[in-house]
């Protein structure tokens, strides 16, 4: 997949996709570092991979090995070209395989922290310590260096943790691209800035010009109608279509009926009043609502309501004669609804990705489908969005029918909006909302015995979910003091029929999911 907005005015440095779920979080750590890059699946052409003149090229990780028979592998050729190059994971592996070195099955999978030690100096690891944690995700090793290969790095259960081959070669068997791995910016940083010699010199200001000018060339003077809710990824992506075609474009809201407390309104609010945005209001709860009527599978529920949205957006559209629909599509989407070889396993379908149908009367536009949440946050600031939506905790477009386990109907909606609201009221109370990335609640489809006025009580439980990531690709459950919960679990079960428990959930993405379903 190329990036939605490239300009030549800029250097740029190619990132190869063998499928890692990590690959754009490179591509994000490189935009920190302020230089242009590129994504593009393993197997693009050579003469494709010639024509971006890259001025380096990272071979992403990957769940394939080298070694099997279907495994992906990228041109021989690349290593021939007097570009750096730096291999991760799987493109360490790639790199071993390709080169005469051997890669076997280790003898257990290694996945977590582990420690480096730095046993060569290079400019890969300059300024940084000679131990630190790394990530390691991974079930096979380099067992034998190609020639002229030397190893620049080790950890307890890996020899060849990371390799250098002169004069322009690269390899590291950990991830540095996630936030678990100390150095790791700087490490990427050392490849770009010492290795590469990148100008670094492309900014958030550069991605909206020319966004700006992408949408103006595909749209021409086409209509679009864009799908919004309100949170900061449609909000971003409205106003900045706006920027770009001005009254080409109409925003519409359609409330499926599962919105969090007042959403409506407060959206209606945010965008038209406050943004200037033009907005249509669409009720289709009472569809929706039939719709997902005997449905509690997950993915069927995505499924459905994102074939619903678009009907109902292409039923909108033919009033507008729109011939595109806008959609607030990010990154982290796109990734945990791709599958292998196209190129990462799937995790889940998003509602906006794999929830389409096969046939649409409409042209979808993303503007933002390469950028990552706190992109899309700095882009807002860039376009002079309020912070209340700019700082909106992320809400999926699945709505509260994903944060309810099973059957999804109009009670059950009623008890998770109401527990909800009290729990986003007390963080903000504690000053904790900015603190946390997502907090949100989710009613569970099992009931527990409580005591209640001294009389036994079989009510719903509710769990407490709030996470602090920078990429969405990885996240940790954020630690809320004590007397808040405490706070919250007691306003709930006071307040909102039907309760009776309240739980926190204390797992990390991975190896969950941010969202529950």
């Amino acid at each position: 997949m190329t990036s939605s907005v490239r300009t030549d005015s800029h250097e740029t440095v190619l990132i190869l996709d063998f499928g890692s779920q990590y690959s754009h979080s490179i591509a994000r750590r490189l935009r920190e570092c302020k230089v242009h890059s590129i994504v593009l699946p393993f197997d693009r052409s050579l003469e494709e991979i010639k024509s971006i003149q890259p001025k380096g090229i990272i071979l992403s990780g990957g769940p394939g090995s080298v070694y099997e028979h279907s495994a992906p592998h990228t041109w021989k050729q690349i290593f021939e070209l007097g570009i750096p190059i730096l291999g991760i994971c799987y493109g360490l592996q790639e790199i071993a395989y390709q080169l005469g070195g051997q890669v076997a099955r280790g003898t257990k999978y290694e996945y977590g922290h582990a420690m480096l030690t730095v046993i060569e100096q290079s400019d890969l690891f300059r300024d940084v310590p000679s131990t630190f944690t790394v990530w390691m995700s991974h079930g096979d090793l380099v067992t034998e260096l190609p020639p002229s290969t030397v190893p620049i790095a080790k950890t307890d259960n890996c020899s060849f943790a990371a390799i250098y081959m002169k004069p322009y070669l690269y390899g590291l068997q950990f991830h540095p691209e996630v936030t678990h791995t100390e150095f790791g910016l700087q490490i990427l940083r050392n490849f770009v800035v010492h290795i590469c010699h990148c100008r670094c010199d492309w900014t958030m200001e550069d991605f909206s010009e020319n966004a700006i000018a992408s949408i103006r060339q595909r749209v021409g003077s086409a209509k679009v109608i864009g799908a919004v809710s309100g949170g900061v990824d449609s909000t971003v992506a409205a106003v900045l279509t706006s920027r770009a075609i001005g009254n080409q474009f109409e925003a519409v809201l359609v409330d499926n009926g599962l919105l969090r407390k007042d959403e409506a309104s407060q959206v209606i609010h945010r965008l038209r009043d406050t943004c200037g945005v033009q907005l249509r209001y669409v009720d289709a709860a009472s569809r929706f609502l039939q719709l997902l009527q005997g449905v509690v599978d997950p993915e069927e529920k995505r499924k459905v309501i994102g074939k619903t949205f678009v009907e109902v957006f292409e039923k909108e559209a033919k009033s507008s004669d729109a011939s595109f629909l806008l959609q607030g599509t990010l990154y982290p989407d796109v990734i945990e609804s791709s599958s292998h070889l196209g190129p990462s396993v799937t995790i889940k379908t998003h509602h906006n990705v794999g929830g389409l149908p096969e046939k649409m009367n409409l042209k979808l536009l993303e503007p933002l489908r390469d950028l990552f949440k706190d992109e899309v946050r700095e882009l807002g600031t860039l376009l002079g969005i309020p912070e209340e939506s700019i700082y909106r905790h992320p809400f999926p477009g699945p709505g509260l029918a994903i944060r309810i386990i099973g059957q999804v109907d109009e009670q059950r909606l009623e008890i998770l909006r109401h527990a909800d609201s009290i729990y986003i009221e007390e963080l903000k109370r504690a000053n904790l909302y900015r603190c946390i990335s997502q907090a949100f609640a989710v009613l569970l489809p099992v009931k527990a015995v409580g005591v209640m006025g001294d009389s036994r009580s079989y009510e719903d439980v509710i769990a407490l979910r709030a996470v602090e990531t920078v990429d969405y690709m990885t996240a940790r459950w954020y630690s809320i003091p004590s007397s808040v919960l405490e706070r919250v679990s007691s306003r709930i079960v006071n307040e909102v029929n039907g309760v009776n428990r309240v739980v926190y959930d204390i797992t990390s993405k991975p190896p969950a999911t941010i969202e529950w379903e």
